[in-house]
């Protein structure tokens, strides 16, 4: 099977993404198709630099090796649990983060969004007590 991106041109996948996707902003007139590295490359082929990192998400670069195997590997176990239960992962890398940086505890987030929502939330304890 044919990846759909590959036989569209750019403009046709932009006018398809205008037409149907709600946009915060106005993205750059690019249409990437794959990552390696540092690198980017678009669906005409044309390879860049990725400065941007997705906002930082990938400072790592794309598609690491070890990260995608780490990711595929967990991912054949587990994909996803809620902190509505334990699991036999999160307990491990909260001591690794919190000894690391020298805390005592540690509460991993998504987004930032949560982040500062328990920011809000710490303030306010602080507060009252």
């Amino acid at each position: 099977m044919l990846d759909s991106a590959l036989t569209r041109s750019a403009k046709d996948l932009m006018q398809l993404e205008d037409r149907y996707g709600a946009h915060n902003y106005h993205p750059l007139p690019v249409v990437l198709s794959r990552g390696e590295g540092v690198y980017v490359w678009d669906v005409e082929g044309k390879r860049y630099f990725d400065f941007l990192s997705a906002y930082s998400a990938v400072n790592q670069g794309h598609c690491h090796p070890r990260i995608v195997g780490a990711l595929k590997q967990q991912a054949e176990r587990l994909t996803l649990t809620s902190r509505a239960f334990y699991n036999d992962r999160l307990g491990e890398y909260e001591k690794f983060v919190a000894e690391y940086f020298g805390f005592d505890k540690v509460l991993p987030m998504n987004t930032g969004a949560e982040g500062v929502e328990t920011a809000i939330k710490l303030c306010r304890k602080w507060g009252y007590e």
